[in-house]
Order: structure tokens, then sequence, then C-alpha cells
């Protein structure tokens, strides 16, 4: 692709060429040879920029680079855990748009005007943000709502600016840093996740669905969309009554059960990743309410995480690990889920992790920053760890504001440390739930339906003496009595299923030859069958020969 020259181009590469000077990652403009163009621009790396610096400056540079912070504030291989924690907190309030405009979108999206659409709509919005605006309204049957908006030319504006970031990235990807950074990969990821932002429809779906995974936490609420008034730039949803949970003075904290709020917060939040593998992804103070009946309502779902239930289950014992200090379960857990580059050192990688797991525990640091300085680690040392990762640090570190706001005495490693039972417990029973049940049961059939042709086939090339097996040179003496066990223990095996499948066939033929109450045959042929199993069961355990002995 190549380096367009409009105006507006050249205005944007040159802010973003600044931001890598003023951040420290000037190398990238020195090897692209422009640090002469802007000699007279550096002057403001002579001071050191505080990282709310950082937010200000994406702020300012609009709707784009302010949802590109939100991103990065997910990337703790890339940005120290102080920028981290500015750009988690990074809100986009921004003056809002006319009324007559919001009237336009809302008559082209729903065929009517807003008169006629809605019994009341408050013409001055209860908040605006860089990609839409919330309006407040009741609707014909007297549900009152809230109305997301989407601003009118943001699309255009943000494809605009991703077409310029995805040409500065394939840019930078010709400079020595490319191999860590994958600069082109990373665009391509914030493109989808912006995409599928701007679609509200997507935003609705994710609310039914977190509705429904967090109906068990009587304390947290998920407003839900009101599917007929809403389309992919407009979502009408159910207003909730409350305020941010930032915003409660000390004495409006005495009315509240703070504790009891902060663990069922945490809990939820654990639930949402280990158990159900979707989460929201972005609860930042501002999109935290604390209801008029005094529970927690999570707005704004437009960013969520999904992960894997591979994934789910290794992030829940590299939580537990971090948290114990088991520094050797930590290094081996991330060198399982990471991607090793080429200059990875494995084992100065694990001498690395047990200091820093050492220095962590004995900073006594909130178990959100443990796992942002150990991914910022893991990516320094050649190993880039799965963003999930980082999203999960992310995610704890802003429920620790919260919490705390709530509970000025929280504890976030404590709740964790114990909340992670009960969440292994939940993660257990979903495991056995019918639906996973059924699944199993058809890979179990899958399994018997092909293994009388592998059987066949392998018996077969027994019989014509064109089985080949590849083995380290051993006694043959051993050998052709280990072959010759396995043949029998592999020829009862099938004798023993032939006759349980029998068993159950016969149990439905009614007979008068009858043993304790069930058809006799039926219960002869598994008897016999228990019996021949007790007696392999035996012979493996007394008669085989111990690996010691041989």
């Amino acid at each position: 692709m190549d380096i367009r020259l409009t105006p507006l181009h050249l205005r944007r590469y040159k802010d973003i060429i600044l931001l890598f000077i003023k951040y420290g990652r000037s190398d990238l403009v020195k090897s692209a040879g422009l640090e002469e163009a802007l000699r007279h621009e550096t002057a403001i790396t002579e001071v050191v920029p505080r990282a709310e610096e950082l937010a200000s400056d994406l702020e300012r540079m609009g709707p784009t680079f302010i949802k590109l912070g939100q991103i990065l504030s997910t990337r703790a291989d890339i940005l120290p855990v102080e920028y981290i924690r500015a750009l988690a907190r990074l809100q986009d309030k921004i003056e809002p748009f006319p009324y007559d405009q919001v009237d336009a979108i809302v008559a082209s999206e729903l065929g009517i005007r807003i008169p006629l659409a809605f019994d009341h709509f408050d013409k001055t919005p209860i908040a605006a943000a860089s990609l839409g605006q919330v309006h407040k309204a009741c609707l014909k049957d007297g549900r009152t709502v809230a109305v997301k908006v989407q601003r009118p030319g943001i699309r255009a504006q943000i494809v605009e600016d991703l077409e310029i970031l995805m040409q500065i990235a394939e840019f930078l990807d010709r400079t020595p840093l490319s191999e860590r950074f994958e600069f082109h990969k990373m665009v391509e990821e914030f493109r989808r996740t912006l995409m599928r932002e701007l679609d509200y429809r997507q935003e609705a779906r994710n609310m039914k669905l977190l509705a429904g995974n967090l109906a068990g936490f009587s304390l947290v609420v998920v407003p839900l969309p009101i599917d007929e008034y809403s389309s992919s730039r407009m979502l009408t949803m159910e207003y909730i009554s409350g305020r941010k949970i930032t915003e409660l003075t000390p004495l409006a904290r005495t009315e509240i059960d703070g504790t009891a709020l902060a663990e069922e917060l945490f809990r939820a939040y654990l639930s949402q990743i280990i158990v159900d593998g979707f989460f929201h992804a972005d609860p930042h103070p501002g999109n935290l309410f604390l209801t008029n009946d005094h529970r927690i309502a999570l707005l704004d779902v437009g960013m969520v995480g999904q992960i894997s239930p591979e994934l789910q289950d290794r992030l829940l014992h590299l939580i537990r690990a971090i948290g114990e200090g088991r520094h050797e379960d930590v290094a081996a857990l991330a060198i399982k889920i990471g991607e090793r580059r080429p200059k990875f050192d494995q084992d100065g990688f694990r001498n690395h992790i047990a200091v820093m797991i050492t220095d962590l525990n004995m900073q006594h640091l909130d178990i959100g920053t443990a796992i942002m300085e150990f991914v910022r680690f893991s990516g320094d040392s050649g190993l880039r760890l799965p963003p999930e990762l980082t999203l999960l640090g992310k995610t704890l570190l802003n429920l620790d504001i919260v919490a705390r706001t709530l509970d000025p005495n929280f504890d976030p490693n404590t709740s964790i440390r114990s909340n992670l039972a009960r969440i292994i417990r939940s993660k257990i029973l979903k495991s056995a739930s019918p639906s996973t049940i059924f699944g199993n049961i058809l890979e179990m059939k899958e399994f018997f339906t092909r293994l009388p042709t592998v059987l066949g086939t392998s018996l077969e090339k027994l019989a014509k003496n064109e089985l080949e097996m590849k083995i380290d040179a051993i006694d043959e003496k051993y050998l052709m009595n280990g072959l010759q066990k396995i043949a029998n223990r592999i020829t009862l095996g099938l004798i023993l299923a032939a006759l349980i499948v029998g068993a159950a066939m016969l149990f439905n033929v009614q007979t008068e030859f009858r043993i304790l109450g069930y058809p006799g045959i039926a219960m002869l042929f598994f008897l016999a069958a228990a019996g021949g199993g007790i007696a392999l069961m035996l012979d493996i355990l007394f008669y085989d020969e111990k690996p010691s002995k041989k």
C-alpha cells in the first residue's frame, strides 16, 4: 500500500510520528529516516511525559485514536503498567451533535420520525461519546428507555483513519521491531474490533448473552435491548436509573453494602472469564452504575472478549499459580499458551520468572498488576502471550478501582482466592450440563462406529503379516510375549463388550426365567461380562511384570 500525501493523511502521519517520539518509540522514527524532518518538534522529548498525557493526546486526535488507546490498554507487552492504567480509564466524552441530526438518523433507521415512534424523547443527551450519544425516552407503551444514536459521519471518518493506520503499520513492519510487534496484525485486529463496535446490532446480541450468563448474580444487572427499536446505527435499551460508582460520596457509601457489592462484582467477572468464556471487556468506572435499588449495572457492552474452553482452563491455573507464587508452574503454563519468538531463551525465561514472581509477592501487588507485569516481561523475553490474558489483567485493574470505591478495605487478591473454588465448581457443573454430555455421547458414538473398521484393518494386516511397528531394539522374547498378551486382551475385551451389548439388548426380552427380577439370560450375559472384567483387572494388577523386574 502506497503512502498517500493528502493534507489529512500528512497531518495524521505527523501526529502519529510525534506520539512515537514523545512516548519512547523514537527509534522507529530514526529507522525510517524521518527524524531530520521533525527535528524542530523533538523538544517535547526533553521532559519525560506522564502516562496521563498519552490519554489526553489520544483524546485530542479524535474517536479512532480514543478507541485505539482503549485497545492499547490491553497490550501489556507494549506499554508499561502505568500507561495501561491511564488508558484503561480513558473515556471519550465530547460535545454532543444537534438534535435535528438525531431526528434524521432515527427516521432513517425506523422509517418514522421521533414524535411518532416515542411518546417522549429528551432532546438533551444524558451522555455523549466519540461513537454516539444516549438520550432518555419513553415508548408508546409507557416503558422508559435509553436510546443510543450513532454519530453522523463517524463510519467514514473511522474508515479513513484506519486506512492511515494500516499504511503506517505496513511501513513500520519493514523495521527491525516488526518481528516483535507485528504492526499490521495489530491494526487488523483493531479494525475488526472497531467495526463490530460500530454495529449496534452486535451490541444488542452481546447484551442478551451477557444478561443470560449473569442471571444468577442478584446484585448485577445488564439492560436488555428493545429489538423493534434498534438497528445498526441505533440501539434502544432498558433505562436504568442510577449514578456512576466513582461519583459516590462517603455519605452515600454508608447506605449500601459495599463489601457485598464488590465481592459480587469480582465473582461475576471471574465467572464471565473462566466459566462462560464471554466477558464485558471494558469495565472502566464510567461503564459501571450503582442503580437506585443498590445493584451494579454493566453498561456499554460493545467491546467484549471471548476465550476458548482450553484457554479458560489454563488461565484459571495461571491465576492460581501467580497468586500462590508457584513460579515453576507460572513459567510452564506461559510457555504452553504463548507464542515463542526465534530469540526466546526458555531457561533464561524460567529463571527470570522465578525472580519476578518472588518480587511481586514481596511487594504485595494486586493480581491485576501482577498479570500486566507478567505479560510485559514475557513480551520482552520473546514470548507473546494471548491478548486475552492482558484483557484479564486490565479487567482486574479496573475492578480494583471500582471495588475500592465501594469498599475502601476491599482486598482483590483475597477475593479472587476465596472465589476461585466457587468458580471451579460452577465450571464443573457447566461441563456436566445436558448439552455437554450429549456432545460427549456423540463423540463416543463416532468412536465406537469407527472402532470395528480400525480393528478390522489392523487384524487384517496382522493376518497378512503386513503390520509394521517401529520399535527400538529390545529383547525379542519380551516383545513376542507382550504382543501375545496384547492380542489376548484385545480379544477378551471384544468378547466382554459383545456380552455387555447382548445383555443390554436382551433386557428388553421378557421371559419367565428371571434372576433378581431381571430377564435371566440377560443377567447371565451381564454377570459373565462382569466376571471376565474382574478377572482381567486382577490379571493386570497381580501378574503383569513390573518395569523394575524387566
